[in-house]
């Protein structure tokens, strides 16, 4: 065994013992801290929900955790590469494919190992689970014998039934088919399918081809045995069966000269290069045997350098994991109470995996590719990527309609947007607090300038910006460079169709800009040379000079080079709205537990309490955006004079202060960060409190304490930052961080741009 495969093996079983055996744990989500919610948790307020459930099975999809809650079970018989390894090792990988299921689409999973080696034992232990689970996820089990134990679950049962290793394949290798076929202009009824392997997961791919309009003419399959041909009488059973051939054909040599597919689920090797070679021009080779392929990618090029080809290892193109379409079918077919998982949702699935890999890629998955690597679909992207976050948008929707449409869906969707939008908060942990925002921003889309134009992150977001219609963007860049990026990363936007582009080097608009600067910044030391500098070569100059001279309606800087400078920039061409004395950032901190904003986390370094009490309102009209009551906490080491310090004097005079101006806000100080954040703590330390509930805007004594605070929680709390928002200039505009994402960009186009939809038809706050 090699050291790097010891290091791994190693460094698993001490993922797996530390610092808690496993990978599961089980948490309330209802509150359980006193007599009363004891009382309404168990005895005696449980009969109420039980009585419910009786008069209407029904209502426990609304009373219990059921309709969210999967089991996954094997008897550890077909274990990963690991075979017949019992029920009891078999738990690790079940709990790893719970992990899977919470992670990628919010469904709950008890894994439940069974030691049941008989088809009837099997069935009958799963079936009588029913009342549990929603769902159930078959795993592991070996065939042929689970082809009988999933038709007699599904037969008896009235809740899907999923058998992973077999349906999961096949769903992606339906997809993979699909997009091949596109490519080299092919169609499925007329393709040559030779199939290494005769297993579960072979044959659940060969029958879901069979309904995509496969032939079984066409069809080859070759196991340990040889081909399966009429007469064959070793190793034979009544699935295997369906695809054997009249022919003479004995060995896998015999069958693949002409093939346009090769579908391996078998062993290592088994397919040489001279194989490929034989098979028909742009053949599709996938080879997904685990861990070694059947042929590997390089060797099968030898035979065949236009072949596409997908493995199943992620260290390749073309991943075949089930992880691309498990979680997302279990979500559509829960979310509508399926009463089982038909070959019309596994079509819409495939249909829908498929779509995806034809779409421009999203950052997510980009930042994990080379950066010279060329991206989006073609025969090196056949299939999605699995951390593609937009797989659970497309694929639970897609299962979801297919089963209202077929007619197995007990709970039908009635607003298919309001479902999409729901699933945002598992595709982006954003998704549920920004979909105010992109619904706002929607509806009077207004122009955004973006100064680092060329930036990969700023590209992607334009990308969905369009696909969105969240805004009119502007980008600031070099034509060149902006063509030749948008063709490396994917993406099918174009300068002078779907966006506008100010080129730096060659504006004819160059020269007033440079007037406009001059007229600004003339008095303050700008001289007609260094404008005509600063114009041709500062991005956030052209951006900020665009919103000034109404070219723009917001602008969006800071994804490059240090903050500070930028802002230098904004203050002296944008400048502040009458009354602010400087600018502030707030910055929104999503959390497990909520969303918090904190102020000041870039500019002030310590601002006074005139200042402070002024940075609370204006934070508060931005929270409101947020469709968020504001409820303002000016926070201390002090708790409501338990200190006698400056700093303690600064926050109590900043809430006088904004009390006296702003007397409709809810807000209070100085206090601590845990009475800001607890009203029980709060009734104790002062009952007669102004602020209810938790405070959801922060602001702190100093610039230390803000950054600190926000650097922090972002770390312990693995909390997904939105910003900074920049409060205080005279238009909109705002300099993100070089740390920012494609996703959190985009975050701050909607932002930005309902600012703008506001400062031009509504009043401000005070």
């Amino acid at each position: 065994m090699s050291s790097h495969s010891e290091d791994l093996l190693s460094a698993a079983l001490a993922y797996h013992r530390l610092p808690r055996p496993g990978k599961l744990e089980i948490q309330a989500i209802k509150p359980l801290v006193n007599q009363r919610d004891l009382a309404l948790a168990y005895s005696p307020g449980v009969a109420a929900a039980c009585n419910e459930i009786a008069k209407d099975p029904a209502e426990v999809a609304s009373l219990t955790a059921r309709a969210n809650l999967v089991a996954v079970v094997s008897n550890g018989s077909a274990v990963l590469g690991l075979g017949n390894i019992g029920p009891l090792a078999s738990k690790p990988v079940m709990e790893g494919k719970a992990v899977l299921f919470k992670k990628f689409a919010g469904i709950d999973v008890f894994d439940i190992e069974i030691k049941a080696d008989t088809i009837e034992r099997v069935v009958d232990t799963v079936a009588a689970l029913e009342p549990t689970f929603g769902g159930i996820n078959l795993e592991d089990i070996r065939g042929p014998e689970c082809f009988s134990i999933e038709a007699q679950l599904k037969e008896r049962m009235k809740i899907p039934v999923f058998h992973d290793d077999q349906h999961g394949t096949a769903i992606i290798v339906g997809a993979a088919i699909v997009n091949a076929l596109l490519l080299n202009g092919k169609k499925l009824p007329d393709v040559k399918i030779v199939c290494s392997g005769a297993g579960a997961a072979a044959i659940a791919c060969l029958n879901l081809l069979v309904s995509l309009g496969a032939q079984r003419k066409n069809i080859w399959v070759c196991d340990i045995d040889g081909v399966v041909h009429e007469g064959r009488n070793t190793s034979m059973d009544p699935w295997k069966a369906v695809y054997a051939q009249t022919t003479d054909a004995r060995v896998l040599a015999d069958v693949i000269p002409g093939a346009d597919i090769f579908l391996g689920l078998s062993a290592p090797n088994v397919l040489r290069p001279e194989m490929v070679k034989q098979m028909v021009d742009k053949p599709l080779v996938m080879a997904l045997a685990n861990p070694v392929p059947e042929i590997m990618p390089d060797e099968a090029r030898k035979g065949r350098p236009d072949a596409m080809i997908c493995t199943g290892r992620s260290d390749f193109p073309n991943q075949v994991n089930n992880v691309l379409c498990f979680p997302f079918i279990f979500r559509g077919a829960l979310d509508v109470g399926a009463t089982e998982i038909n070959e019309e949702m596994k079509h819409a699935a495939v249909d829908a995996i498929a779509q995806l890999a034809r779409d421009p890629p999203s950052d997510a998955v980009a930042c994990g590719c080379d950066a010279n690597e060329t991206q989006g679909f073609g025969p090196g992207s056949l299939i999605p990527s699995p951390f593609d976050p937009r797989l659970i948008l497309r694929i639970a929707p897609a299962v979801a309609k297919a089963a209202m449409d077929s007619g197995v869906a007990t709970r039908p969707i009635k607003n298919f947007d309001e479902y999409r939008g729901l699933l945002e908060r598992f595709a982006f942990r954003s998704g549920l607090v920004m979909r105010p925002m992109f619904a706002k921003a929607k509806t009077q889309p207004v122009r955004v300038i973006y100064a680092e134009g060329e930036d990969e992150r700023v590209l992607r977001a334009t990308q969905v910006v369009l696909e969105e219609k969240l805004a009119r963007p502007i980008l600031v860049g070099r034509p060149s460079v902006v063509e030749t990026r948008i063709n490396r990363f994917g993406l099918s936007i174009k300068a002078g169709e779907d966006f506008d582009l100010v080129n730096p080097e060659d504006d004819p608009r160059y020269r007033s800009y440079v007037q406009s600067y001059i007229d600004i910044a003339g008095r303050r030391g700008a001289t007609p040379d260094a404008a005509r500098t600063v114009v041709r070569t500062n991005n956030t100059v052209i951006a900020a000079l665009a919103v000034v001279r109404g070219e723009a309606d917001v602008m969006l800087c800071g994804v490059e080079g240090r903050y500070m400078s930028h802002l230098r920039h904004v203050r002296e061409i944008i400048g502040f709205l009458p009354g602010t004395s400087d600018y502030a950032a707030l910055a929104l901190m999503i959390t497990r537990k909520g969303s918090y904003f904190i102020a000041d986390t870039q500019v002030r370094p310590s601002p006074s309490a005139e200042e402070l009490a002024e940075m609370a309102s204006l934070a508060a009209l931005h929270v409101q955006r947020f469709n968020f009551k504001p409820k303002v906490a000016f926070v201390s080491h002090s708790d409501f004079g338990s200190y006698d310090t400056d700093s303690s004097h600064k926050m109590r005079r900043a809430t006088q202060l904004l009390k006296e101006k702003h007397p409709e806000l809810e807000a209070d100080g100085e206090m601590q960060g845990d009475t800001a954040l607890s009203a029980a703590a709060r009734r104790i330390v002062l009952p007669q409190s102004r602020l209810e509930g938790e405070a959801n805007i922060l602001i702190m004594p100093t610039l230390d304490a803000a950054n600190i605070a926000y650097q922090t929680i972002k770390v312990l709390a693995d909390a997904l930052p939105v910003g900074p928002i920049l409060i205080g200039p005279a238009r909109p505009a705002h300099i993100l961080t070089p740390g920012v994402t494609a996703r959190g960009v985009l975050n701050m186009t909607a932002v930005a741009a309902v600012e703008a939809q506001e400062r031009a038809g509504r009043p401000q706050l005070g």
